[in-house]
């Protein structure tokens, strides 16, 4: 290797953080909501108004203040958690609404075995 001192990206442990906390995959999925939203919406209005063509500028302006918005929001949720911690979270969120289920064990409180009588031991002779 003519430069010892490369960071190379086979090594890395996790995604690495590319804007304001966020890596890759994250702003990824930000701006692919964000489009989502605003493109309709602003269409709309700007048909509503008469000028379609202001609707992509009104959908550009909107996508920029969400990413940089959310960017800032999952900025403050991830600071000093492990990797992964907003994932879990919004799972076990979705999972007490109802929406969906997780595999893990949420129950808080005593256990039990379901026994009501406890058994007898069988004896050595």
């Amino acid at each position: 290797m003519a430069n010892d001192k490369e960071i190379l990206a086979d090594r890395l442990n996790a995604e690495p953080v590319i804007f304001k906390g966020c890596s890759s995959t994250e702003l990824g999925m930000i701006v692919g909501v964000a489009i989502l939203f605003w493109l309709p919406f602003s269409l709309l209005l700007a048909w509503m108004l008469g000028a379609i063509a202001m609707g992509f500028g009104m959908a550009a302006v909107g996508v920029v203040v969400s990413v940089l918005g959310m960017a800032t929001v999952f900025q403050r949720i991830k600071r000093g958690r492990p990797e992964g911690y907003y994932q879990q979270w919004l799972r076990i969120r979705l999972h007490r609404l109802g929406l969906i289920q997780t595999p893990w064990v949420l129950r808080s409180g005593s256990w039990d075995i379901g026994r009501s009588s406890h058994a007898t031991l069988p004896t050595r002779d």
